[in-house]
């Protein structure tokens, strides 16, 4: 930002640091990413019902926007994957419940699915959340935790 207006770059933080938030949830007293998840179920719900080439470029634009707005915030709060930030959990949940039918099975299951992986972070999730300190790395360590829950949810579903 090479801004000197101090009015827009307050601006520019202040949307920064709401949408790196998802809206304020990162920023609960406890367990913020469980709270930041919380924003994917209407989501879901919403882009449950677009067509899937809406649904994928809304999905990717949503990617790109949460490894903008990690990598900004990750540089106000000077470390990378602080807790406040929370986007990354969004776009993790719903790359696990990518292209399904919206239903409260299928997001409660999502959801927990999600939490269990991106808490467990088997590899390479594990590995961008420890060696990319930048909006990348901690987008892509939620995204894999996304990809193992909707192999999960999907066989849930399935024999369900």
């Amino acid at each position: 930002m090479t801004e000197k207006n101090p009015l827009t770059q307050w601006s520019y933080r202040k949307l920064v640091l709401f949408l790196s938030s998802n809206g304020g949830l990162g920023y609960a007293p406890i367990a913020p990413g469980t709270f930041g998840t919380l924003a994917g179920i209407p989501t879901f719900y919403y882009l449950s019902r677009f067509s899937w080439p809406l649904q994928s470029l809304t999905l990717i634009a949503i990617l790109f926007l949460s490894i903008w707005a990690c990598d900004i915030a990750g540089t106000f709060y000077a470390e990378a994957d602080d807790g406040r930030i929370v986007i990354d959990e969004l776009i993790g949940y719903l790359v696990a419940t990518a292209f399904l039918p919206f239903s409260w099975p299928a997001a409660i299951l999502g959801f927990i699915w999600f939490r269990i992986f991106d808490i467990v972070k088997p590899p390479p999730a594990n590995w961008f959340d420890r060696e990319m300190k930048n909006g990348l790395g901690v987008t892509l360590d939620d995204v894999m935790a996304g990809i193992y829950a909707a192999i999960a949810l999907r066989i849930c579903l399935w024999i369900f």
